[in-house]
């Protein structure tokens, strides 16, 4: 009878153990649109779905990019995370097993002659100490009745599922950086070549210039004027080659590299995106997130911390046992079974003047829970934003990008124009100046204007999720 109402407690204590004391707040329901800035959706995986070397075909680039990837010490930094995450979980997995100790010992207590112990050892054992010799192992255990254990191993799994999320959103975020910055490095390239090209027509200028001051056709008014036109583009040379090194450096030092130069042979029209660029579906878009991922896990980790401090209120059962061998003298040590000795014992626990503080732990696990769901819809909707706002500029920057081609298209005609009808007279001095100084700024505008579109898709194909598979 005895052992039937002990199987029965057991029994009723893994029942309970199955039953949840805390409900979980589910992940809420993505409020997404149907499509992107009302876009006719054709490809509904989209360009977030291509890896990294099929959407970047560049090979300095590629290679730019791959460096990044295994050696930038972010990177470095969050796998060292991913390691120490996955330990973590490792060790989860014994959190049900019970606590096991072993332990030897010896000791000598000599009492006092006059006390009581003093007298019954030398009345009892005819020595004037006590010698005592054990050795044995204790094992104590804690039923997870009310999930404690279990919800502490759900927390370890989706922190290291949120670690590996966290270094997918670097990834992503580092592919961006490199080829945003590589797209930078290209248009110094070709502002440079801008500006030593306009300095070669200037000269020009300013050599017809000086023939014609020599001959009285002109004032010095115009040579001074040349002259300052001439400098103007040939400061900006050593200010376009500092900038161009100061890139290299950023992008080789994001790469885990030393300082120096990158060995390019692209200019920058010649980098190449398909014309259609398909977003895909909002809702496979978000669910490729990392950043969206990482939210969603977070809301399970504020679950899981609800669940603890819930069941932290509740009584704890606890098993212990130890057995072993123990004696007065060494002699007798191993002696057995008469040296054997074993205590079972079990106690529960429930918390009393600590009640207060953990219910209020339990209170604050449940707004941080809250907080989980408000952030986790922060981060869809900014991510929707981030999409939106990468397509708009996309858009927007194409049509900058043909106006400002058919600029320097016209102004290039009439800087020839205004040349050749200056060298017959026909035109003064500020009239070729003038359309000299256009045409450089609008080739340097156009130059800027195609790095910000190029900058934009890789925004898109970082904001799609991209770069991560």
């Amino acid at each position: 009878m005895k052992n039937y109402n002990r199987l029965l407690i057991i029994g009723l204590l893994f029942t309970i153990a199955g039953c949840k004391i805390s409900k979980d707040i589910p992940a809420p329901k993505l409020e997404t649109p149907v499509a992107f800035n009302d876009e006719a959706v054709k490809d509904t995986a989209g360009i977030g779905t291509l890896q990294w070397r099929s959407f970047f075909h560049d090979e300095v680039l590629q290679a730019l990019i791959d460096s990044t990837l295994r050696r930038n010490f972010d990177m470095r930094i969050a796998l060292k995370n991913i390691e120490e995450a996955q330990i973590i979980v490792r060790q989860s997995k014994w959190n049900n097993v019970p606590a096991l100790d072993f332990s030897a010992g010896a000791t000598t207590s000599i009492p006092s002659k006059h006390s009581l112990n003093g007298l019954t050892t030398s009345q009892f054992l005819g020595t004037n100490h006590i010698e005592d010799y054990s050795a044995g192992a204790s094992l104590s255990w804690e039923a997870d009745i009310w999930g404690k254990i279990r919800e502490t191993n759900k927390a370890a799994l989706a922190a290291y599922l949120q670690s590996d999320e966290a270094r997918k959103t670097l990834q992503t975020n580092l592919i961006a950086s490199v080829s945003k910055g590589y797209f930078n490095l290209l248009m110094l390239d070709e502002q440079l070549r801008v500006a030593q090209r306009n300095l070669m027509l200037m000269d020009s200028t300013l050599r017809i210039v000086n023939v014609q001051y020599d001959a009285g056709q002109v004032t010095s008014l115009a040579v001074q004027q040349a002259q300052a036109q001439q400098l103007t583009a040939t400061e900006l040379i050593p200010q376009l080659e500092q900038e161009i090194a100061l890139q290299e450096n950023a992008l080789h030092i994001l790469a885990g590299q030393q300082p120096g130069t990158v060995h390019r042979h692209t200019i920058l029209d010649e980098i190449r995106f398909p014309k259609e660029l398909s977003a895909g579906l909002p809702s496979a878009v978000i669910r490729r997130r990392p950043d969206v991922r990482s939210a969603e896990l977070d809301l399970v980790i504020a679950n899981t911390k609800v669940g603890i401090n819930k069941a932290q209120m509740y009584p704890a059962f606890r098993i212990t046992a130890s057995g072993g061998i123990n004696a007065l003298k060494a002699s007798d040590w191993f002696s057995i079974p008469g040296s054997l000795f074993g205590v079972v014992g079990a106690s529960v626990l429930q918390p009393l003047l600590q009640h207060k503080e953990l219910s209020t732990q339990y209170k604050i696990a449940g707004i941080e829970r809250e907080k989980s769901v408000i952030l986790f819809r922060q981060t869809v909707l900014k991510a929707i934003g981030e999409v939106s706002d990468a397509m708009v500029k996309i858009e927007k920057l194409k049509r900058q990008h043909m106006i400002a081609a058919k600029r320097v298209a016209t102004l290039r005609q009439a800087t020839a124009n205004a040349s050749s009808l200056f060298q017959n007279g026909m035109a003064n001095y500020l009239e070729v100046i003038t359309a000299q100084g256009n045409v450089l700024q609008s080739e340097l505008d156009l130059a800027s204007v195609k790095r910000q579109e190029l900058s934009a898709i890789a925004d898109l194909y970082r904001s799609l999720g991209g770069g991560t598979n």
